[in-house]
């Protein structure tokens, strides 16, 4: 599944038939807008569709970065790591959904994973200390990223869900039950406290290790 900068991420090509549309607002204590948050839907009284066998979800290594800070797939989901760098990459996870290691991982090359346990899943480089990301593995087709508006729109079927919002600086997910009408105008706000920001700093331009 490719990085979306803006929003919507649903189950197939189409809406479905009677589809309705969740449009939700992050924002921060001081009315900042929040990127990079995850919004799930997850159905409550209808089962849950299959992942799309077709789709190809990939977390590249470039430029000495992960492409993408935050990707949500559905439990079930193939992930793609292809080092499509000039240098080799360590990646692994200690994550309790999914634990994993690609030690010296030599350019060109894309190994995979079946991502099937829902949870979230951090990515790390032994060599790259700066390199995080993190895999939203969700039970559901029905979920989106927020863009840089801090908005994110999910499409689904009218019904009754439980909304799960989470974000990497907050100490815990939100829940709670919707339920979404046949309309394009379902609406959502939360304001978030965030954590500060502890990622580490990357190292001067043309270094491959170390940090400022």
């Amino acid at each position: 599944m490719r990085p979306f900068l803006s929003v919507l991420l649903v189950a197939g090509l189409l809406a479905p038939v009677g589809a309705a549309e969740l449009t939700v607002t992050v924002k921060a204590d001081k009315a900042a807008n929040v990127a990079d948050a995850v919004v799930a839907l997850i159905p409550l009284d209808a089962p849950v569709p299959p992942p799309v066998p077709a789709a190809r979800n990939e977390i590249a290594q470039q430029n000495q970065e992960y492409t993408t800070y935050v990707t949500i797939v559905q439990a079930g989901s193939t992930v793609y790591f292809p080092n499509k760098d000039t240098v080799q990459h360590h990646v692994y996870s200690l994550s309790k959904a999914k634990k994993f290691e690609l030690p010296l991982y030599n350019p060109g090359r894309a190994e995979s994973f079946v991502f099937d346990v829902s949870g979230v899943v951090t990515l790390g480089c032994n060599i790259h200390d700066w390199m995080i990301a993190y895999l939203i593995v969700v039970p559901t087709p029905y979920f989106a990223k927020s863009d840089g508006f801090g908005s994110a729109v999910v499409t689904a079927p009218a019904g009754r869900y439980r909304l799960q919002l989470w974000h990497p600086r907050m100490a815990a997910a939100i829940t709670e039950e919707i339920t979404l009408a046949e309309r394009p105008d379902n609406k959502r706000e939360f304001t978030v406290t965030l954590k500060p920001d502890r990622r580490v700093k990357r190292g001067p331009a043309g270094k491959t290790s170390g940090y400022r």
